[in-house]
């Protein structure tokens, strides 16, 4: 006890010559051994400092300077009205921005990670059998995602850079009549766009609930959820919708709630349990606290779809469609190649090109860092040291930026005497 008053001694003598008094309870407290502060790991006193970069990756994407200027208002409480209003913004955002009448959509609290986990955590009861897509690393995820959620998967894989077949997958369907169908709309790790052509349909015939990846094709290629029978989708915020990392838009049919709704036994998570989180969100006609949602994240998230209402879809994928092209005939006349074959099954958000024999495809990323703060990414799972991805989302889909990412590969390709 005495040894403790000693050590409590400095702190009492700082605070009394603030002029503070010492609570009462501190008297109580004394027993507790207060030792000297440790400054070792002190954090820097100083304003953060963070270089400028233009991320032409498969993403983040830089932001929006719009989107980036909401996160500095002043925060609310994630219960205050006000907050709530814009609550109500984002789920009408989503809902233009998915093409859904539904009702059931918000924003995950996390990056797209969170919104996969939420999507099979609560469409997937133990047992379920789930047929999984794996044309990348997201259909790999989600396989491993849901056998920890004890679905009974079936995985069906198709070589990096190609796509599933509507026969394959009907024959899949109807062969197996799983609960849920995953499938990635623009797999980044590869660059394919999977057509979504007819499986609603199918998936409703086999009693199926369709899921779909939107994380790197949301805003920047074409999509309508109710129109093509989608009873679940994630996406992320920092690639074609040119917010900050942080947020899921998240989107369930009615016959995705119908499931939710009859299942046996809860979901496997109460931080994702969209019973819960829908509830905050007023999915059924009240508000209940389940977390502090992420205040400035959603500002940005609100800023960010206001801007897609306003460009409008149309005009959006066509912007996006525009660059792409731009990019590959630039691309072309250096005597690069697309990874991906097939031109329907290119993605056109993350491009994939094939490394040529003989060229060092890092050092050519790293000579687009060092020379134009440009970033330029490589393969990712099955892809690593094949390609290259050079990401055109959002914010960053201008002429100027594919056109600095075009001087980039002459420069490096130059450097290594293949120009």
């Amino acid at each position: 006890m005495r040894n403790a008053q000693k050590l409590l001694a400095p702190v009492l003598e700082t605070l009394g010559a603030r002029g503070y008094v010492a609570p009462a309870r501190w008297a109580a407290r004394a027993a507790e051994e207060v030792g000297t502060v440790d400054n070792s790991h002190r954090a820097p006193a100083s304003v953060i400092e963070v270089p400028s970069r233009l991320l032409m990756g498969p993403g983040p994407a830089n932001a929006h300077p719009r989107i980036l200027a909401a996160q500095t208002l002043p925060l609310l409480g994630h219960m205050h009205p006000p907050f709530l209003k814009i609550m109500d913004e984002l789920s009408e955002g989503l809902r233009y921005t998915f093409q859904t009448k539904s009702k059931y959509t918000l924003m995950v609290s996390g990056t797209g990670h969170a919104g996969m986990e939420a999507a099979i955590a609560n469409l997937v009861e133990p047992g379920d059998k789930v047929v999984v897509g794996n044309a990348g690393i997201w259909g790999e995820r989600v396989a491993i995602l849901s056998r920890r959620y004890q679905a009974d998967v079936v995985e069906i894989k198709v070589p990096a850079g190609q796509t599933f077949s509507y026969d394959a997958l009907k024959q899949t369907l109807l062969e197996h009549k799983p609960a849920v169908l995953f499938l990635c709309q623009g797999e980044s790790s590869t660059g394919t766009h999977q057509s979504l052509a007819g499986l609603g349909d199918l998936c409703r015939q086999t009693g199926t609930l369709l899921l779909v990846d939107t994380v790197c094709s949301l805003g920047g290629v074409p999509l309508f959820a109710d129109q093509w029978g989608v009873d679940c989708i994630y996406s992320g915020s920092q690639k074609c919708l040119s917010g900050p990392p942080g947020a899921s838009p998240f989107f369930m049919s009615d016959r995705a709630m119908e499931k939710l709704q009859r299942r046996k036994t809860p979901p496997a998570t109460y931080n994702l349990d969209m019973n819960l989180i829908g509830d905050y969100w007023g999915w059924f006609g009240k508000r209940s606290y389940h977390h502090t949602a992420p205040v400035s994240t959603f500002y940005a998230m609100r800023e960010a779809l206001s801007l897609v209402s306003e460009e409008g879809l149309e005009a959006m994928w066509a912007r996006h469609q525009e660059l792409h092209h731009r990019l590959w005939d630039g691309l072309r006349s250096m005597g690069l190649k697309p990874f991906v074959e097939k031109d329907e099954d290119r993605l056109i958000t993350v491009n994939t090109i094939k490394v040529p024999e003989g060229v060092d495809w890092a050092a050519l990323v790293k000579n687009a860092m060092d020379t134009y703060s440009l970033e330029i990414a490589g393969g990712l799972g099955p892809t690593v040291g094949k390609i290259w991805r050079v990401g055109i989302m959002g914010f960053n889909a201008k002429p100027q930026n594919v056109d600095l990412v075009l001087d980039a590969f002459r420069d490096g390709l130059k450097r290594q005497g293949k120009l």
